[in-house]
C-alpha cells in the first residue's frame, strides 16, 4: 500500500510540475489537485465516492469539483504538442484519467435529471469529445511510429537478413507455402492500440477509431500489392490493352490474389482481432477489417470483371478459364474471411464475377463454333494435307479438356440459370467436331481430282482421331465416337483406292486376246506413270497412314500386275522373247515406284 501511495504522490507531483510549467501563478489549481489525493491517491474515484454518499448541494459541489480535477489533468495532456504515447508514464496516466471521465459521465447519466446535473453532463461530454479527438491522433501516431520502424523497400525482396532483431517488425517475403501469418506490428504496439481503441469505443468514437486504423492498414496492403508487380489497370485500360500484355497480367494477378487471400487478408483479420479485442461488440472489428480489405479486393475483382466483359475471341479461352478457376478457388476462403455483414457485399461481388467469367468462357466456346462456320473454302489446300483449321480446333479442344471439370460446371450452370436444357460437355464437343467435319467437306470440293478429295479427308480425319485418342478429349467424346470416326476413316481410305488405283488395276483384269493385252499393258504403264507422278506430290503427314496407303496400293497393284504378266507370257502369240519388249516394269519396279508415293509435308 505504501508503494501505491508513493506512486500516486509521484503522479500528483507530475501534475503540479506540469501546471507550474504552463502557468506559475496557478497556485489555486495546484492546491485543488493536491486536495484530490487521499490515502489511495485516486482523485476521481474518491470524488465519485463522496458524490454517491452525499445529496443536495453537496452532490453538485462534488460533481463540479470532480470535473474540475479531471479537466485539469486531461487538459494538460491535450494541449501538449508532443505525442502523449512518446512517454509510457504519460500514456498510462492519461488513460487512467480518460477512464475516470467516462465513468463519471456514466454516473451523471444515471442520476435524476436537474439543471446542475445537466450542466455537469454537458461539460463531461465536451471533455470526452476533446479526449476522443486527441486519442484519435494518438492512435494514428502509434501506427505511424510502428510503420517507420522498418524499411518497406525490404518487403518481398527475397533476401535473407540475419541481423533482424526481436524488436523489429516482421515483413512479408516471397513464399511458396501459403500457410503463414504476417505479424506487421509488435505486441507492445498492438497493446497500445487496443488500449486506445477500448477507450474510443467506450466514448462513442468507434467508427473514428476504425477509420484511422483502416486507412493505415490499407496503405500497407497497397504497398504490398505493388510489390507483386500488378499494374492496377482500370476497366477501360484493360479493354484497350493488347491481349498479350493482359496474358502476362493475368499470370501476375493469379499469383497476387493467392497471396492476398491466403496470407495478407488472414494476417489482417488476426491483427484486427487483436487490436480490437475486449470490445463489448464485434462491429468495430468487422467494420475495420472490411475497410482494410475493400480497396484491394475491389481492385482485384475489377480486373477479373473487365476480362469477363471483354472480347470473346477464341484465343482468350484458356486465360479466362485460369481466372475462372482462380476465383473459384478463392470463394471458399472468402466465405470464411468475409462472413460478417460488412464484408458480405465483397463476397457476393466475387460470386457474381465468377459467374460472369463462366459466361465469358461459354461465350468464347460459342465463338469457336462461329469461327469454324466463318472459315470459307477459298482455294484448295496444297497436296491435300492437314488444314490449319483442323489443327487449330483439335489443339484447342484438347487444351480445353485439361479444364474438363470446370467446363462441365460452366455448361451445367448456364443451362440451370437460363432454364434451358443443359448440353453436356461431350455433346458440345461432338457438335463442334461435326461443324469442323462439315467445314472440311466443303473444303474438299475445291479439289478437282476425286482421289485427292478423299486423301484430304483422310489426312484430316486421321489427325482428328489421333488428337482424340488416349487423352482427356477422347474420354469426354467417348468410345462410341472414336469407333464411329475410325470407321469413317476406313471409308475414306477405301474410297481413295477405289477412285484412283482400282481404275488403274482394272486395265490389268482382262481375258482379251493377245493384241488387246498388249494394248492394255501400254495403257496401264501410261496410267501408272501418270498417277505415280501426281500422287508423289500429294501430302500424307502421318507416317503410319503413309505406310498404310503404300501398302494398300501395292496390295492391289502387285498381284494384279503379276497375274497379268503371267497371262501375257503364257499367250500362244508370244514366241520366244517376242513379247518381252512390251513389259517395261517388273513387279519389284512397281513396288519401288509405289514406295515413292506421298510426301511428308
Amino acid at each position: 500500500m505504501a508503494e501505491a501511495g508513493d506512486e500516486n504522490l509521484y503522479a500528483a507531483a507530475r501534475d503540479i510540475a506540469r501546471a507550474l510549467g504552463k502557468d506559475p501563478s496557478a497556485a489555486g489549481d495546484i492546491l485543488q489537485i493536491l486536495s484530490g489525493y487521499g490515502a489511495t491517491g485516486n482523485t476521481s474515484s474518491n470524488s465519485r465516492a463522496s458524490t454517491a454518499s452525499r445529496g443536495g448541494g453537496g452532490t453538485n459541489l462534488n460533481l463540479d469539483r470532480s470535473l474540475n480535477i479531471l479537466e485539469q489533468q486531461i487538459s494538460s495532456y491535450i494541449v501538449e504538442d508532443r505525442p502523449i504515447w512518446s512517454d509510457p508514464v504519460d500514456s498510462r496516466n492519461f488513460l487512467d484519467a480518460v477512464d475516470e471521465l467516462i465513468a463519471l459521465a456514466g454516473d451523471l447519466r444515471s442520476m435524476p435529471g436537474d439543471k446542475s446535473v445537466a450542466v455537469c453532463l454537458s461539460r463531461a461530454d465536451e471533455m470526452i469529445q476533446q479526449v476522443m479527438f486527441r486519442l484519435q491522433e494518438e492512435f494514428g501516431y502509434v501506427m505511424d511510429r510502428a510503420s517507420e520502424s522498418f524499411d518497406s523497400d525490404d518487403e518481398f525482396s527475397g533476401e535473407e537478413d540475419n541481423d533482424i532483431g526481436y524488436d523489429q517488425v516482421i515483413v512479408a517475403r516471397p513464399v511458396t507455402d501459403y500457410k503463414i501469418v504476417i505479424e506487421p506490428l509488435q505486441s507492445s504496439v498492438i497493446g497500445d492500440l487496443n488500449a486506445i481503441a477500448v477507450r474510443m469505443v467506450a466514448g462513442g468514437f468507434g467508427k473514428e477509431c476504425s477509420r484511422v486504423y483502416s486507412s493505415r492498414r490499407r496503405e500497407f496492403l497497397e504497398e504490398s500489392l505493388s510489390r507483386l508487380h500488378l499494374r492496377g489497370l482500370s476497366m477501360e485500360e484493360v479493354q484497350d490493352s493488347p491481349w498479350q500484355e493482359l496474358e502476362d497480367e493475368i499470370d501476375r494477378w493469379i499469383k497476387a490474389v493467392t497471396m492476398v487471400f491466403r496470407v495478407f487478408f488472414p494476417s489482417e483479420r488476426l491483427l484486427c482481432d487483436r487490436v480490437f479485442s475486449d470490445l463489448p461488440v464485434s462491429s468495430v472489428t468487422d467494420l475495420s477489417f472490411m475497410e482494410v480489405c475493400r480497396g484491394t479486393t475491389t481492385q482485384l475483382l475489377n480486373f477479373a470483371d473487365a476480362i469477363a466483359l471483354g472480347s470473346r475471341l477464341p484465343e482468350r479461352m484458356f486465360k479466362v478459364m485460369d481466372l475462372y478457376e482462380a476465383v473459384e478457388d478463392l470463394i471458399p476462403k472468402m466465405e470464411t474471411l468475409f462472413s460478417n455483414k460488412y464484408c458480405s457485399p465483397l463476397k457476393h461481388e466475387a460470386v457474381a464475377i465468377h459467374k460472369r467469367l463462366g459466361e465469358a468462357v461459354r461465350g468464347i466456346f460459342m465463338e469457336l463454333e462461329n469461327l469454324i462456320r466463318r472459315d470459307p473454302p477459298k482455294t484448295a489446300f496444297p497436296g491435300g494435307g492437314i488444314h490449319p483449321i483442323t489443327r487449330y480446333v483439335m489443339n484447342y479442344l484438347r487444351a480445353a479438356c485439361k479444364s474438363r471439370q470446370s467446363l462441365e460446371r460452366i455448361l451445367d450452370h448456364a443451362g440451370n440459370d437460363t432454364g434451358s436444357e443443359t448440353r453436356p460437355l461431350s455433346v458440345q464437343l461432338i457438335w463442334v467436331l461435326e461443324l469442323l467435319e462439315t467445314n472440311l467437306e466443303g473444303k474438299k470440293r475445291t479439289y478437282r481430282d476425286p482421289p485427292l478429295c478423299f486423301l484430304f479427308m483422310m489426312n484430316n480425319g486421321k489427325y482428328i482421331l489421333d488428337k482424340a485418342t488416349d487423352n482427356e478429349l477422347g474420354s469426354v467424346l467417348g468410345e462410341d465416337w472414336i469407333v464411329k470416326h475410325a470407321a469413317k476413316l476406313r471409308q475414306y481410305h477405301s474410297n481413295f483406292l477405289r477412285s484412283s488405283w482400282n481404275q488403274v488395276v482394272a486395265l490389268l483384269r482382262t481375258e482379251s486376246p493377245y493384241p488387246k493385252l498388249i494394248e492394255n499393258l501400254k495403257l496401264f504403264k501410261a496410267r501408272f506413270d501418270e498417277v505415280c507422278l501426281m500422287q508423289s506430290q500429294w501430302v500424307v503427314t502421318d507416317e503410319q497412314l503413309r505406310e498404310e496407303l503404300r501398302s494398300s496400293i501395292a496390295g492391289i497393284v502387285s498381284p494384279a500386275y503379276s497375274s497379268f504378266i503371267g497371262r501375257l507370257k503364257a499367250s500362244p502369240e508370244i514366241n520366244g522373247r517376242r513379247g518381252e519388249p512390251f513389259i517395261a516394269y517388273t513387279v519389284e519396279d512397281l513396288e519401288l515406284r509405289i514406295k515413292g508415293l506421298f510426301k511428308e509435308r
